[in-house]
């Protein structure tokens, strides 16, 4: 019985460290986070007002609210196996129609067009990928380029002013109690993608079949469906981070959202989603997005060109997805 029992304890030992692991490697992205601010901290404390003033944070979170919104319906297209690169057009795009809305017909019926431009250039993403079976990435990137056009010439390349100060303080640039508007934005919709990924039927589908696609679909899943509704969902979200990106900045820009599908993507994989599929986090979506902002804000007070910030931001994605496929077992 003494045998039996030293036996079972080691087993329970060895069960007890690999959940360990299995929690430190889940949690890698917030362990990083707080080692970067802690370095940041005291590495920059003499520089303007110190990298841990509360300006420079609320700054930091603000400025990446929209990336971190951005990365929730990355999240759930890489999970799925997918990819979305359109998404910073469509933020260009439906920032420009809902100033050029808001100006005739008031902030519902500016809403209701951009979020409708967003969630129509997801179907449109969506049936490409799902029903005609294009590759994720091509399908998206002909669209990324096609709405890049559309925003250039929707305006002439000219930007649209918001003169609407509702609009404005709701949509980005207000704060409530001190607390940006943005980041409220953005907490609500990470509660909502994270809700909908580990707590509801839809989000175990999407993870089932980036799991294993064929083994999802012999399991009863509709996969075309789950896929085509994940291709919109990613759509709608940058429609709203349009908007949000017009209230911000006071204006719709052609320019808004340029090279944001890039951070989205890099954001999602900090954050533990893996770009094979089947893996996805998207409250670590979010810490990813605020680790970014740490790391650019963080360059620059240090006084880093921009080619040597991008030599680094590339190699913190390359090691991102290092770690992600790792995780997986490729």
């Amino acid at each position: 019985m003494g045998t039996v029992s030293r036996e079972s304890k080691k087993v329970i030992n060895r069960d007890y460290i690999k959940i360990l692991i299995d929690i430190a490697r889940n949690s890698m992205v917030f362990i990083a986070l707080i080692v970067l601010f802690v370095v940041f901290s005291f590495t920059l404390s003499n520089v303007g007002k110190g990298f841990a003033s509360p300006d420079n944070l609320w700054n930091i979170i603000r400025q990446t609210s929209l990336i971190a919104i951005l990365s929730v319906g990355m999240s759930f297209a890489l999970a799925a196996g997918q990819i979305d690169l359109s998404v910073g057009a469509v933020v260009a795009v439906t920032g420009l129609t809902s100033a050029l809305v808001l100006r005739g017909y008031g902030i519902i019926p500016a809403i209701f067009a951009g979020l409708s431009v967003g969630a129509a250039v997801g179907a449109l993403n969506g049936i490409l990928v799902a029903y005609v079976g294009m590759p994720a990435f091509l399908a998206t990137l002909g669209t990324m380029i096609a709405f890049q056009g559309v925003a250039r010439t929707m305006t002439e390349l000219k930007s649209i002013p918001i003169t609407n100060q509702t609009f404005i303080f709701i949509f980005g640039g207000g704060d409530f109690r001190k607390i940006p508007v943005l980041v409220i934005w953005m907490l609500l919709f990470l509660i909502i993608g994270h809700i909908m990924l580990r707590k509801m039927p839809f989000g175990r589908k999407v993870l089932a079949i980036g799991g294993n696609r064929k083994a999802a679909l012999y399991s009863g899943i509709n996969v075309k469906k789950t896929i085509f509704t994940v291709m919109v969902f990613s759509g709608l979200l940058a429609g709203l981070a349009g908007i949000l990106w017009a209230g911000w900045y006071g204006g719709g820009r052609y320019t808004i959202g340029d090279g944001s599908e890039l951070s989205a993507i890099a954001a999602s994989v900090l954050g533990g989603t893996s770009i094979m599929g089947g893996i996805a986090s998207i409250l670590g979506a979010g810490a990813g997005a605020i680790m970014i902002g740490m790391i650019n804000t963080a360059l620059v007070m240090y006084g880093l060109d921009v080619y040597q910030q991008m030599i680094v931001r590339g190699v913190v994605i390359i090691i991102a997805v290092a770690a992600t496929q790792r995780r997986k077992g490729i």
